[in-house]
C-alpha cells in the first residue's frame, strides 16, 4: 500500500467523525452565536430572534471538496415557548444531502427576579432530509454505488434536546435522529445502519464582568451511537462590550479519542481526528458577522488547507434583556 492510498484511507476514516450522522454536520460553528443549529431547545431562548446564514467551503481547489450552507432562524413566542426553521444545503463528494428543520421549544422559568437567572428549556426539530448519491461521475468500484445513475432517498426524522442555564452557567444535551432511519433507495441493506443517532453534550460558563472582558470556558462531548465513536471539543471565548455592540473572539480544540491506523513505510502507525479552530466576530448594532477557520493536525492529511465559514447575522424583533447576567446566549 503506497502513501497516497493510505492518505486517502485515513482522510475516510477521520472524515466519517464529522460526516457519519445524517443532517447538518457538527462542527464549530454553534460558536459564532449560533447555538440553535445544534440544540432546537434553544429557539426563542434569547430576547431577539436571530437570523443566521452560513457558508463553509473545505480545501479551495479540490474537485467536489465538502461545503455546507445553512439558513436560520429562531424567535421567541409568547412568554415561555419559541419556534424555529433551518434549511441547509450539504455536498461532501459524490454525496449531497438538503433539507429542513422545523423546531418548537419550551421555557421554565423559575427565576425569581431580572438578577436570577434560571431556566429550564426542552426543544424538539422536525427534520425533512433528501440524500442523494451521484454515479453519473464515479469511475471507481463501490458496491453500493450504482454507475451511471444519480440515486435519491427522502426521509423524515427528529432531534430533541434540553437546554438549563442558572446564572452565569449553562449545560445542554441533545439528540440527534432520534428515530431510525435508513435510506434502502442508495444503499441496500447492510451497506448502512438505520441507526444514526448521536449525542451531544455541552457545559461551560461565563466568567467575568460586563465592563471588562468576560471569558466563557466550555466543553462538548460528541457520542455517535452505532459506531461508538467519540469526539470532545475544548472551547475559549472573550467578549468586550463596545459602544457600538460586541467583539469577541475564541478558538476551538477537537480531538478524537479512537485512532486511526495507516501505513507509515516502515510499519503501522496511528492517528487520532484533531483540529484548531480560530474564530472572531462582531457583533454591531443588530448585525453580527463571524469568521471561522478550522486546521486539522497530524503527519497525514488530505490536503494543506483548512475549513473556511462565514457567519452573517442579524437581530430582530428584539425585547428588553431579560437578565441582568453575563449570559450572552440569552441577553
Amino acid at each position: 500500500m503506497n502513501l497516497k492510498k493510505s492518505i486517502l484511507i485515513i482522510f475516510a476514516c477521520l472524515s466519517q467523525l464529522s460526516y457519519s450522522q445524517e443532517g447538518i454536520a457538527v462542527y464549530s460553528d454553534y460558536l459564532s452565536d449560533n447555538l440553535y443549529l445544534l440544540h432546537p431547545s434553544m429557539a426563542g431562548a434569547a430576547n431577539c430572534g436571530k437570523v443566521r446564514l452560513t457558508g463553509r467551503q473545505q480545501w479551495f481547489g479540490q474537485e467536489n471538496a465538502p461545503a455546507l450552507q445553512t439558513l436560520s432562524f429562531n424567535n421567541s413566542i409568547g412568554e415561555q415557548s419559541g419556534v424555529g426553521a433551518v434549511i441547509f444545503n450539504d455536498r461532501n463528494g459524490f454525496h449531497s444531502q438538503a433539507g429542513a428543520k422545523l423546531t418548537y421549544a419550551h421555557h421554565l422559568r423559575f427565576s425569581r427576579s431580572t438578577i436570577d437567572l434560571n431556566q429550564l428549556s426542552f426543544g424538539i426539530n422536525a427534520a425533512f432530509i433528501q440524500s442523494q448519491l451521484d454515479g453519473t461521475r464515479f469511475t471507481g468500484f463501490d458496491p453500493s454505488i450504482v454507475p451511471g445513475v444519480i440515486q435519491k432517498d427522502a426521509y423524515f426524522n427528529v432531534d430533541l434536546g434540553a437546554s438549563y442555564y442558572f446564572k452565569d452557567f449553562f449545560t445542554h444535551f441533545t439528540v440527534k435522529n432520534f428515530l431510525a432511519n435508513a435510506r434502502r433507495e442508495i444503499y441496500a441493506e447492510g451497506y448502512e445502519s438505520d441507526n444514526l443517532r448521536s449525542y451531544l453534550f455541552s457545559v461551560g460558563g461565563v466568567l467575568g464582568s460586563s465592563d471588562r472582558i468576560m471569558w466563557e470556558p466550555s466543553l462538548m462531548l460528541q457520542y455517535i451511537e452505532e459506531t461508538t465513536e467519540k469526539t470532545l471539543d475544548v472551547n475559549l471565548k472573550a467578549y468586550k462590550n463596545m459602544d457600538f455592540g460586541r467583539l469577541w473572539a475564541g478558538v476551538s480544540y477537537r480531538t478524537a479519542f479512537d485512532a486511526t491506523q495507516y501505513n507509515a513505510g516502515s510499519g503501522l502507525s496511528n492517528q487520532t481526528l484533531q483540529y484548531i479552530t480560530p474564530i472572531i466576530g462582531v457583533n454591531y448594532d443588530k448585525y453580527m458577522f463571524a469568521y471561522t477557520y478550522s486546521k486539522i493536525m497530524g503527519d497525514v492529511q488530505f490536503d494543506t488547507g483548512g475549513f473556511h465559514q462565514l457567519t452573517l447575522g442579524i437581530d430582530i424583533f428584539c425585547k428588553d434583556k431579560l437578565y441582568d447576567c453575563n449570559c450572552p446566549a440569552v441577553n
